[in-house]
């Protein structure tokens, strides 16, 4: 089966029904407002209580967010902003890292490349990095295309003792390209130089002159470690936002036209992991894979999550969120404690206090708080912390995919799993007053 067929397959599938009241609301039917292109402009803001949000249920969020290290937030309704708070020292003007959520702006770039003409996603990497950039032989490393690396599916090992190491040495064959998802930073990394070679400009400079003076989107990519950042402040992840939302057009300047590779970033790319795009996460899949295992885990990533919405995910919560039937834009910066690549688990969290937030304009009062269970860090080895707003825990039992039921011993809010065998367990916490508090963790080997 070629890759085309595969994609339209998955296209084609029924995505899984998930009953939120927030996605029962009508779909945003206005025309999106986008900010001036200069990145220090104004920028208009909606109030919350004009659109029948439940302003009450502010507070929770916003004390959830400050606990969890959050540094900035911000909520775009249809282009405008709704909810924008900073935290502690940090502020409008303060920079941070993107971590893995600036893969999804390389992703971008990848396709204003391709559309450009400077290079096309099925030519060999090999073409713009040279030969010898693996260790491979000519032939296997000549099948690894750009597409590979925009799809997580190169081959190359990602087991090897750094993964994020882009020396030849370090990049080894494991199997054929297109036949396994692992999230491998190495051959991601690599495309920056793919980038630079492809269109004779460094990436900052591409970057600037492609997104910048068209949207505003400031920042620059670094090197970090072996790894290259992107930072900037918040408000540039939300126009990054904004723009996917609006489908690669800016108020009325297109920017990326190529309409069959923007579909293609936010729709699953291959079959090993329908919850992956163009080096975007996917919500509403009817499974998903996260970095460091080989296993698929059944429902979508964030089950609180609007279905449609697509997300890129970075370290420590480096978090965009877009769902076009809510008109939502949804950012997160901050430095949430742990070394998760892909804070779905965080991420759900939050939808579940935001939607507290965003009510039934009518015939709905009287919601509550909701009753969340945070569990981090999610995936994990060795231990997992759990917080339930400050009601004390009576019991922890965990149910594993076969159906055996695990009572752990719980330490300090801390659950000791180092003894349970890989895999999605169902974990119930039993609270002292009498309620029950539900999740997802994810052991990994």
């Amino acid at each position: 089966m070629q890759r085309a067929d595969i994609q339209n397959m998955i296209i084609r599938s029924a995505l899984l029904p998930v009953l939120l009241i927030v996605w029962q609301l009508p779909s945003s039917a206005q025309q999106l407002y986008f900010p001036p292109p200069q990145a220090n402009s104004s920028w208009d803001t909606e109030d919350p209580a004009a659109l029948g949000w439940c302003t009450d249920q502010l507070p929770p969020l916003l004390t959830f967010l400050e606990d969890s290290n959050t540094k900035a937030f911000i909520v775009l309704k249809d282009g405008k902003i709704v909810i924008e708070e900073y935290f502690g020292t940090f502020t409008a003007d303060s920079n941070w890292y993107w971590a893995s959520a600036g893969k999804s702006l390389t992703a971008f770039l990848v396709g204003l490349a391709q559309q450009d003409g400077s290079l096309a996603i099925d030519d060999p990497t090999s073409q713009y990095l040279g030969t010898g950039w693996t260790s491979l032989a000519p032939a296997e490393e000549d099948a690894i295309t750009i597409w590979h690396q925009l799809t997580m599916t190169s081959g190359l090992d990602d087991g090897v003792p750094n993964p994020n190491c882009t020396d030849p040495s370090c990049l080894q064959y494991l199997v054929d390209p297109g036949t396994r998802w692992a999230y491998h930073n190495a051959p991601y990394t690599l495309l920056d130089s793919v980038l630079s070679n492809a269109t004779g400009q460094a990436l900052n400079t591409y970057l600037f002159t492609k997104l910048t003076l068209t949207t505003g989107l400031t920042g620059l990519y670094l090197p970090l470690g072996d790894n290259n950042i992107f930072f900037s402040r918040a408000r540039a992840m939300a126009r990054f936002g904004l723009l996917m939302q609006g489908e690669g057009t800016w108020d009325s300047t297109p920017v990326l036209t190529d309409m069959a590779y923007y579909d293609a970033m936010i729709t699953p790319s291959q079959s090993l992991n329908e919850a992956y795009g163009y080096l975007w996460w996917l919500n509403g899949q009817a499974s998903y894979q996260l970095p460091g295992i080989q296993f698929e885990i059944p429902g979508p990533m964030m089950q609180d999550a609007p279905s449609d919405a697509y997300n890129a995910l970075g370290a420590n919560g480096q978090i965009i969120n877009i769902s076009p039937s809510t008109g939502l834009v949804v950012v997160r910066m901050g430095e949430l404690p742990g070394t998760d690549f892909v804070p779905n688990f965080y991420n759900n969290d939050i939808w579940q206090y935001l939607n507290a937030v965003i009510c039934a304009p009518a015939g709905m009062e009287g919601r509550d708080t909701p009753s969340v269970l945070l569990m981090h860090p999610n995936p994990t080895s060795e231990q997992v912390e759990l917080r339930t707003d400050g009601v004390e825990i009576r019991e922890v039992l965990l149910t594993g995919s076969d159906g055996r039921r695990y009572v752990v011993a719980l330490n300090g809010g801390w659950v000791d799993v180092s003894g349970l065998a890989a895999g999605l367990y169902h974990l119930e916490a039993h609270l002292v007053d009498g309620t029950l508090r539900k999740g997802r963790l994810v052991v990994q080997r």
